[in-house]
């Protein structure tokens, strides 16, 4: 039988980055509140207003954007213990990062941590800015069902996406939503450490 397929989130799953993509934006929009870049995401990151007068950002936004956060993306920590968690995953899973940052510098970032082997694949932003349509890419090119995967996500609008293809998620609460905004989107389980992480997608395959 095939390997059952764990899909990653990046930010805020296994990279602490809240605090750092937050004083990023608060470089380009001196007004943006925490409160505020919370509910970017609750949808897709790449549909969601950059103010409450409900104006979309530009791709130069965009790119302006990733121009600050990719530098001082390397220099933010991996989440202690989640680098023992995809290690002892890897062992029985097939791990693919599925994230709305660009795939380059995440996996120069895995390099860096000697953890860009346990994935088979890093899919950012540049694969698709839809993150449905990158799980469908991963149905057809492994050859899966979305029974077979299963999504770890620390945000409201990774799991409605992984919802609209079928696949079912985790939510961590260490990220950027707390666990009352995930539950919003029907989680099978939350997780409120990574030590937990292994035994719940254990459970959910057996």
């Amino acid at each position: 039988m095939d390997k059952k397929t764990i899909l990653f989130d990046f930010d805020g799953v296994i990279l602490d980055s809240f605090e750092g993509a937050f004083e990023v934006n608060k470089k380009l929009e001196p007004t943006l509140t925490e409160e505020w870049m919370r509910r970017r995401f609750e949808g897709n990151i790449n549909d969601s207003y950059i103010d409450e007068k409900g104006r979309p950002a530009t791709e130069e936004e965009d790119n302006e954007f990733f121009n600050l956060y990719i530098p001082a993306m390397m220099k933010f920590k991996i989440f202690p213990e989640m680098l023992d968690v995809v290690k002892k995953l890897n062992e029985n899973y097939r791990l693919i990062i599925v994230s709305s940052t660009i795939t380059g510098p995440i996996k120069e970032y895995m390099d860096g941590h000697d953890a860009t082997k346990y994935f088979t694949e890093i899919m950012g932003n540049d694969v698709h800015k839809s993150k449905v349509e990158k799980i469908k890419m991963v149905f057809n090119k492994y050859g899966v069902s979305a029974g077979d995967c299963l999504f770890i996500t620390d945000t409201l609008g990774d799991l409605l996406e992984a919802e609209k293809t079928g696949v079912e998620g985790i939510g961590v609460t260490w990220g950027f939503h707390s666990a009352e905004t995930l539950k919003r989107g029907n989680p099978v389980a939350l997780v409120n450490t990574p030590e937990e992480l292994v035994a719940e997608i254990n459970w959910y395959f057996k």
